[in-house]
């Protein structure tokens, strides 16, 4: 697992912050200094907490679980969508819907109302309806494929939050922290680190600052799943090779008992003399 350098998170404007009246009290552990009103992040400390998160990420990974990204601001949108997708993960780029964590099972039906309509169109249902039906369901499946459509395989509570912009997305943040859920998150100095379990204290507001955090922590979630599946190729080898291994200890107790049952010589040499 590879977390990236001072220079290559100091290349991507990581250590831009927010101006120095709009920051945050909290965030001060992780201000190396001021600059022009401006402040600076400590990118020492930005590294270390990026190494710990993709660490975190990777075992959660590992183990089968499941993690949801949310970025709803627009430089963060596409990333979040491209790096999530390429792992196999659910994320939310478009509003969040209130009460999604909190109030899942809701959730879980939406998702559901879109595969039946998918089941209505392949089954030939679809096709009886009268246009004006047909119109309605197809704006309502598209609502919902927007809405909803990157969580689809979500079948239960992610076991871990990845948000961009804790500020932006403070109702995830709290219903996560509500239901007991660790919450991952890039943090600016604007923003409250206190109900975020691991904090990448960095600038979330440029792309390439946040595409350099999430290729960090997703190539370590891709890693985590690869000795899973590794683990798995193990442990059915091994499965396969317990099986087979009886035969030859059977084999070698017929020929013991072969041995066993063979009769003695009825005299020796000495007893004929």
């Amino acid at each position: 697992m590879s977390t990236p350098t001072f220079d290559q998170l100091l290349e991507a404007g990581c250590h831009f912050g927010h101006l120095k009246r709009k920051w945050n009290p909290a965030m001060a552990p992780y201000i190396f200094m001021e600059r022009n009103g401006i402040h600076i992040i400590d990118l020492y400390k930005t590294a270390a907490k990026v190494e710990e998160a993709a660490a975190a990420l990777k075992s959660i990974a590992k183990a089968g679980k499941k993690v949801l990204f949310v970025a709803t601001k627009k430089q963060a949108k596409q990333v979040v969508a491209d790096k999530a997708a390429a792992i196999n993960m659910p994320y939310v780029i478009e509003r969040w819907p209130g009460g999604m964590l909190t109030n899942f099972p809701t959730i879980r039906k939406a998702v559901k109302k879109m595969t039946a309509i998918d089941k209505m169109t392949k089954d030939g249902t679809f096709d009886n309806l009268s246009k004006r039906e047909k119109l309605q369901i197809t704006r309502q499946r598209a609502k919902l494929e927007k809405n909803l459509g990157s969580i689809a395989d979500l079948n239960r509570l992610p076991s871990a939050l990845f948000v961009v912009d804790v500020l932006k997305e403070r109702i995830a943040v709290a219903e996560a922290n509500r239901l007991g859920i660790p919450v991952f998150a890039m943090v600016d100095t604007n923003s409250d680190p206190t109900n975020v379990d691991f904090v990448i204290p960095a600038n979330d507001d440029a792309s390439k600052s946040i595409e350099i955090i999430l290729d960090t922590v997703c190539a370590a979630m891709a890693e985590g799943l690869e000795e899973r599946k590794a683990e798995k190729v193990d442990t059915v080898a091994a499965g396969e090779g317990e099986e087979a291994a009886p035969a030859p200890a059977k084999r070698e107790r017929r020929r013991v008992n072969r041995k066993n049952d063979e009769p003695a010589a009825e005299t020796t040499a000495n007893d004929e003399e």
